[in-house]
């Protein structure tokens, strides 16, 4: 008599496709968050498992802080366009042009205006489930989280306020306002990321492997250097993010182990060309990876803060 043996990734895989299915059977408005990144290129995959031949019931999701990797968002788009999907895209820059997104004066990051674009496009939406590709491992706010991540009537998430869930039963009650969001990779590692690209063989963005990029040292970390600003009727929309008189501009090889946008990745110094380079970089690595996210670095809180406030 045989038995039928999942190993590591054929678990967490069936995990995930049944958390998929759940938000289908579950919930009325779903959208998927999709930036292009690993995380959520692994949730692309999972979709496809869970729902094909079918269509994927649920659009995708993408709010721009206005700073993204140009190689980023071709991805972003050539991959909704193959799967078909609806994609759904809001930015910080409609945001602050219709008035309900206010910068800080000197605030360099936008990662906190995100918030109010995220919010505004569920309720634009009524979408009353956000899937995204958060991972517990990634940060100590992130290892709070359940499966089923309930939100408020204001968006709010409160790491005391969360549902048990026992015998992996999820309850998906809401009121009118609520939302959920619902994250099938939380009992993901970086490395099982890297594990399932290469078992699925699946295209990520190129800027996740060794190039030669303008780059400058802030703060610890070497950050790129954006795009040149050529529109002078406009501000420029990196200002702030570009490397000041005592921050010298050179060019190196390198990668991104996580991508954030261009004014918050941190690049690391790499010869990796592979998956299988990668996976050989992250089981060596000592620094986690949102190690090299600027915008994390300048706050112990500033995940945890966020989340409370309404983002992922």
């Amino acid at each position: 008599m045989s038995s039928y043996h999942l190993d590591h990734l054929q678990y967490l895989e069936t995990e995930a496709i049944h958390i998929m299915r759940e938000v289908a059977a579950e919930f009325e408005r779903p959208a998927l968050l999709f930036s292009g990144g690993k995380d959520s290129i692994c949730l692309l995959r999972l979709a496809e498992k869970a729902f094909r031949p079918s269509d994927i019931p649920m659009p995708f999701l993408n709010v721009e802080t206005g700073h993204e990797f140009p190689e980023l968002i071709e991805f972003r788009d050539r991959r909704a366009k193959q799967l078909g999907a609806k994609l759904i895209v809001r930015s910080v820059d409609e945001g602050i042009a219709k008035g309900f997104v206010t910068p800080t004066p000197g605030q360099i990051s936008r990662n906190q205006l995100q918030i109010p674009v995220l919010l505004n496009a569920i309720e634009e939406f009524r979408f009353d489930c956000a899937i995204g590709g958060a991972r517990r491992d990634e940060e100590k706010a992130r290892a709070k989280e359940r499966f089923f991540s309930f939100r408020d009537a204001f968006g709010q998430w409160d790491p005391k306020n969360q549902r048990p869930e026992i015998w992996n039963l999820y309850n998906a009650r809401l009121n009118q306002g609520e939302n959920m969001r619902v994250f099938p990779l939380s009992n993901w590692t970086e490395m099982d990321v890297w594990e399932y690209i290469r078992q699925e063989k699946l295209e990520v963005p190129n800027i996740y492997f060794s190039h030669t990029r303008d780059v400058f040292r802030r703060a610890g970390q070497w950050l790129p250097v954006p795009p040149p600003h050529t529109d002078s009727t406009k501000p420029d929309p990196f200002a702030g993010g570009r490397p000041k008189p005592n921050e010298p501009i050179q060019s190196m090889v390198c990668r991104v182990r996580t991508i954030a946008d261009m004014i918050s990745t941190g690049m690391i110094d790499s010869p990796a060309t592979t998956v299988d380079d990668i996976i050989g970089e992250v089981a060596a690595a000592r620094v986690t990876e949102r190690g090299t996210r600027a915008d994390d670095r300048a706050s112990e809180a500033a995940m945890e803060d966020r989340k409370k406030a309404g983002y992922f």
